[in-house]
This record gives C-alpha cells, sequence and structure tokens, in this order.
C-alpha cells in the first residue's frame, strides 16, 4: 500500500517520528517534508507547497492510498488543494501537538486563534485522528469548546463529539538502545529537552544546584535542540558546573544515541509536554527519571514506580534526585521496572500499530 506522510517541520520529535513510521512501517511510504522552522508559516503556507509535492510525487511514484499527516499541516487545505487530483484517498491526522493547548511564550504578545483553528479544521477534514496520549487528547477536548466559543457565531460546537469519535490514541514509537552506564564514573544526569521557556530550565537548574549544595557528585548532559541565543541560566550553568558537564548543547545522532545509553538519570521540569519522547527513550535505556506528576508523565510510568519518579513540589523532586544519586540498588530497582515497560513503545511495536490504522482505513 502507498501511504504520503506528510510533515511540514520535519525536525526534532517530528523528523524523528516521521522517519521512524517509514522505517518500521511494512508499506510504501513516502515522505513530504519541509525544514522544521518558520513553524507560523509552515501552518500557512506549507499545505500549498505540499500539495504541489504531492502532485509531482503521485506523477512518479502513483497516487496514494491513505495520506497521513502530521498536526503541523493545514490538512483542510491540503486535501482541497490537491484531494481530488490524488484520488480522493482517505486521511489519517497526527496530533503529535496541538496551538490550543500550547502555551504561549513569554516574548508573545496577545493570542492568534488562527492556528489553533488549523488544528481544529484539520481535525472536521481527517477521516480518523491519532493522539500521542491520553493526557494530549483530553487536554485538547477540554479546550476545544471554550475555543470555540472565541468566535462570533456558527461556532461548529455539535462537530465536537462527532471529531471525537474518530480518535484514538497510539503513542510516539522509539528506538530501544542497549544500556551503557558506566558504574565506576559519577552518575550522569541526562536533561534531552528543547532550550525552552515550556521546558522550565530555570526549575531544572535549582534541583541541580540543590543537589549539588548538599555535596553529591554527578556529571551532566545538557542535550536539545535551542532555536535562540544561549539562554543566560545555561551559561550561568556552564560556569558553575565546568568539566562535569560532557555535553552542552545539541548533540548529533551519534553522540546523542551514546549519551541515552550512559544516563543513570533522565530529568524534567517540563510545563508542558504532550508525550515525553527523550524521556521516554532515556528511560528504556534504563536511566532512572526524576519527573514531575503532571501531563503525560503518569501515563508513560507503570503506577507502582509513580512514589520514586514523579514530584508534585520542587522540594519532592531534590529528594527524589538525591535518592537516586546516592543509591546505585535504589536506581537499578527503579529502572528495571520502568525499562522494560517504556519498551511499549519501540518503534516495530508502534510501527504495527500505525500500519493497521491505515489498512484499516484503506479498507485492506
Amino acid at each position: 500500500m502507498r501511504v504520503f506522510l506528510i510533515e511540514p517541520y520535519y525536525t526534532g520529535s517530528h523528523k524523528a517520528w516521521a522517519d521512524g513510521w517509514k522505517a518500521s512501517s511494512r508499506h510504501d511510504v513516502h515522505l513530504l517534508t519541509m525544514e522544521g522552522r518558520f513553524w507560523k508559516w509552515r501552518m500557512h503556507g506549507g499545505p500549498v507547497t505540499l500539495a504541489h509535492q504531492a502532485l509531482e510525487i503521485a506523477a512518479q511514484a502513483g497516487r496514494p492510498d491513505v495520506i497521513v499527516a502530521s498536526s503541523m499541516l493545514d490538512l483542510a487545505t491540503f486535501l482541497g488543494l490537491a484531494g481530488s487530483q490524488l484520488g480522493s484517498p482517505p486521511s489519517l491526522l497526527y496530533m503529535h501537538e496541538n496551538q490550543l493547548t500550547y502555551p504561549l511564550s513569554p516574548r508573545t504578545r496577545g493570542e492568534d486563534l488562527s492556528y489553533g483553528f488549523v488544528n481544529w479544521r484539520s481535525m472536521v477534514a481527517a477521516d480518523r485522528i491519532l493522539f500521542n496520549s491520553r493526557y494530549h487528547e483530553d487536554a485538547f477536548f477540554g479546550a476545544v469548546g471554550p475555543f470555540l466559543k472565541n468566535f462570533p457565531d456558527y461556532r461548529q460546537l455539535h462537530l465536537i463529539d462527532r471529531v471525537r469519535d474518530k480518535t484514538a490514541v497510539i503513542g510516539v514509537g522509539i528506538p530501544i538502545r542497549t544500556p551503557g552506564q558506566t558504574p565506576s564514573l559519577p552518575p550522569l544526569v541526562l536533561w534531552n529537552q528543547r532550550w525552552e521557556y515550556d521546558k522550565d530550565p530555570i526549575g531544572m537548574f535549582e534541583m541541580l544546584y540543590a543537589v549539588d549544595d548538599q555535596g553529591m557528585n554527578f556529571r551532566l548532559a545538557l542535550t536539545g535542540e535551542n532555536f535562540r541565543q544561549t539562554p543566560t541560566e545555561f551559561e550561568v550553568a556552564k560556569q558553575h558546573f565546568g568539566d562535569r558537564i560532557i555535553q552542552f548543547g545539541y548533540a548529533d545522532a551519534h553522540r546523542y544515541e551514546r549519551l541515552v545509553s550512559e544516563a543513570d538519570i533522565v530529568v524534567s521540569t517540563a510545563n508542558h509536554e504532550f508525550f515525553g519522547v527523550g524521556v521516554a527513550e532515556a528511560t528504556a535505556a534504563r536511566a532512572f527519571p526524576v519527573l514531575p506528576r503532571r501531563l503525560s508523565y503518569p501515563e508513560l510510568l507503570p503506577e507502582q514506580i509513580h512514589p520514586a519518579c514523579l514530584y508534585e513540589t520542587a522540594d519532592q523532586a531534590v529528594a527524589l534526585l538525591a535518592a537516586a544519586l546516592t543509591n546505585p540498588q535504589h536506581r537499578s530497582t527503579i529502572t528495571d521496572i520502568a525499562g522494560p515497560s517504556l519498551e511499549r513503545f519501540a518503534w516495530p511495536i508502534i510501527g504495527e500499530a500505525y500500519d493497521e490504522v491505515v489498512d484499516h482505513l484503506a479498507g485492506t
């Protein structure tokens, strides 16, 4: 079966999702992508560029049996431009994220409803919709009613239940890496998220400063993409921790894979997370997770280890991290439970789950 998989924002977790699906699918998957930058322009201009790209690929490889689109695509516009010429194939929308519940940047002035409406009309147009976590699905449908009430009339509230009936939850696939921790070295703490406000790096550094003040020894890897000048809090931390920082900034694929495999502990202080790809990857590789008891994190981990891994306050976060740093046996006990549980997101498993949805859409 021929699948056109469309990702206008082809970088980071979006790229990993698209590449992972293509590599693990038993179908003939063609990627239609644009560079992962200028996200607002991708949502507005992307469907025009990608519609022409789709028609060119169809002329060479044949029409698609199914169209799969990420939530960064204005699917309704894309289908209006190219759908009939592609043979009107059924469409699947994957909600990797959404713009209704994505937190506004402190640098953003006001609120632009147009991007949330791109998501909404894409969902109305899609034949099937997948969310990457139950938290994400619930958050979106909790917000969409109040969102639509912002508009003056014809608010489409009657469509909400119809749209929700088209949805299901399948997580993001992750690679399963062989653990490579070195017991003779100080524990390696990994922070593998974007260097942005919604991941709360200031809170993360405050946690690390607190355990450092208690005299605990550790190494630190600060990976993740940074789309602006190095934030001040990172420069301060670089001076404070010095050569204990073994990675400062974006790591290429080979280096990142090694750091994930070697990490003893993975931490998050995120105020926003729809799934948590980086945390899931590191936890599957036997890193001990220290995470907020909110967002998508509770559903990632078995409930029996929530008290050891999930915190509600900054003091609790410090206590959980300190316990993980000072007690290797405690780390091992928890990671022996957490690691295998995350293997349910291994790409061969998730890829097959995606393919089954595609098969059903295509009527095969």
